[in-house]
């Protein structure tokens, strides 16, 4: 239900009653607005205001919500919201005749109306309809916040985002320009020759990530199935196929913890393209990048919360060993043991697993003291074998792999690798990562012998990565938390908060 800051004294379930009382005072007259089933929308109200010189004196149909009301004996004003915004109605009895003006004034703030009428600008100045028609086009039921203080409680604005998108505009804003990112990525990859496809959510095998998976039954087999953590086997398959240029936009799914960076299920991109490695997805990342916020913030210089991120200047890259003794002062092209990298994690503090070696803990150690001075748009490259299991290696150091991540504001925004197309090898990582799920670690992946068969029919050389759209779209809309992007972000159930 959501929520009304009525005065004190007023009973709410006494205002509910009186709307339902008004409906069906309306039903037993013949004007049920439940009963019509489309209005012919001529004009929008940002649109009326922006082209007002060639509207003025026209009849325009606009449609939404009555946000507030004025009655003032035979000429009433009301403001009407629509997809882009409000605009001001002035209804005068005279103009609507006797019956309708009388029907008006019962109306409820929240009503659906279809207004048509002449575009006008009354003696204050503000672009108006001046009502020749007003229909009722849904009675609302229910209460609205009330105006000035709005739908506050963050809790209740995620679990009820249709009030909220009624209530804050900012709301509406950032969900427009959400919509926007999405369109423009598709624009510009499609521009570079690129192939949307979709690949299946239920699968016997969830790979191509670190994580814990949902799992679920499929009845119809008696089979145990799993929802995907990532796109990628999948997505090579097609590049094994002969597709050479793929990508996918869509929901993946992973068993794991709630912040504000965080939701079990988001959006993720991955493409692949073949014949490219790495350097080629680090070119394509900073065009993409450009590209999209030009598209939907106009500008190439980006601002989330205290910091300015420029995205018109070419994008550092730098190495995560030369990160980590940028910024820690560590330089691990001098640790050549395992035994070394623990002794020196021991000395900076650093909590490591038994099962950790050289390569999880140079990890460790850019995590702890590098990722936080990434704001400025930043690809650190090369990262060690040991946290990259699809990732080919370097031909002059195989320690270390073909692999990028793309930071800004110290955040992870993508995750690119040289893909592994020697199955051999291939095999060997995923024994690996069997090990690591006997010793208990959850995240490690199964081997997936189909995609082992794929690879073994040939993969040409391939660049690929992965983009998390929820994090662009918090960037691009400056939004503090994941939930301010996803319009319906997962909650606890109501009445199991506290359990």
């Amino acid at each position: 239900m959501a929520q009304n800051n009525q005065s004190p004294g007023q009973d709410l379930n006494q205002l509910l009653k009186i709307r339902h009382d008004k409906l069906a005072d309306l039903q037993s007259n013949g004007k049920d607005p439940f009963q019509i089933t489309k209005y012919e929308v001529t004009k929008h109200s940002q649109e009326i205001k922006d082209h007002y010189g060639e509207l003025e004196g026209q009849t325009v149909s606009v449609a939404g919500r009555m946000m507030f009301k004025r009655v003032m004996g035979k000429a009433s004003f009301c403001n009407i919201q629509d997809l882009q915004g409000d605009i001001q109605v002035y209804v005068a009895r005279d103009s609507v005749g006797e019956d309708s003006y009388k029907d008006f004034k019962k109306y409820d703030v929240g009503d659906i109306l279809g207004i048509k009428g002449e575009v006008f600008t009354t003696k204050t100045g503000e672009i108006s309809i001046h009502a020749q028609e007003v229909t009722l086009l849904s009675k609302s039921l229910q209460i609205l916040p009330e105006k000035y203080h709005g739908l506050t409680d963050t809790d209740m604005r995620y679990r009820q985002r249709y009030v909220d998108l009624i209530m804050n505009a900012e709301v509406k804003d950032t969900f427009i320009k959400r919509s926007k990112v999405l369109s423009s990525i598709r624009r510009f990859l499609d521009g570079q020759g690129f192939m949307e496809v979709e690949t299946p959510m239920l699968v016997s095998n969830a790979g191509g990530a670190a994580a814990r998976p949902f799992e679920t039954h499929f009845n119809a087999l008696d089979e145990d199935l799993k929802l995907r953590i990532s796109l990628e086997l999948y997505l090579k398959r097609l590049i094994v196929g002969g597709l050479e240029r793929v990508y996918e936009i869509g929901r993946v799914f992973r068993n794991e913890g709630l912040d504000t960076r965080h939701n079990p299920e988001f959006t993720l991109m991955e493409l692949y393209q073949a014949y490219t490695d790495y350097h080629g997805m680090m070119d394509l990342t900073e065009n993409l990048y450009r590209y999209v916020a030009k598209e939907v913030t106009g500008s190439e210089i980006i601002t989330y919360g205290e910091h300015e991120m420029d995205l018109s200047k070419p994008f550092e890259r730098i190495t995560m060993v030369e990160a980590v003794k940028k910024y820690a002062n560590v330089d691990f092209n001098e640790i050549k043991t395992t035994e070394e990298a623990r002794k020196l994690a021991d000395e900076h503090h650093i909590e490591y697993e038994d099962r950790h070696q050289k390569g999880d803990i140079l990890n460790l150690f850019f995590e702890e003291f590098v990722e936080d001075h990434l704001i400025q748009p930043t690809f650190v490259m090369d990262h060690p074998i040991e946290i990259s299991p699809l990732t080919k290696k370097k031909p002059e150091n195989p320690e270390y792999v073909e692999r990028f991540e793309f930071f800004m504001n110290g955040w992870e925004m993508a995750n690119a690798y040289s893909e592994l197309n020697d199955p051999i090898d291939q095999r060997e990582r995923f024994e690996a990562q069997e090990a690591l799920l006997a010793a208990g670690d959850a995240e490690a992946n199964h081997t997936d012998e189909d995609f082992l068969n794929a690879l073994s029919i040939g993969m040409p050389p391939t660049g690929g990565i992965g983009y998390g759209i929820d994090r662009m779209v918090m960037m691009m809309t400056n939004s503090p938390a994941i939930r301010d992007v996803l319009l319906f972000p997962t909650m606890k159930t109501l009445g199991k908060e506290n359990q």
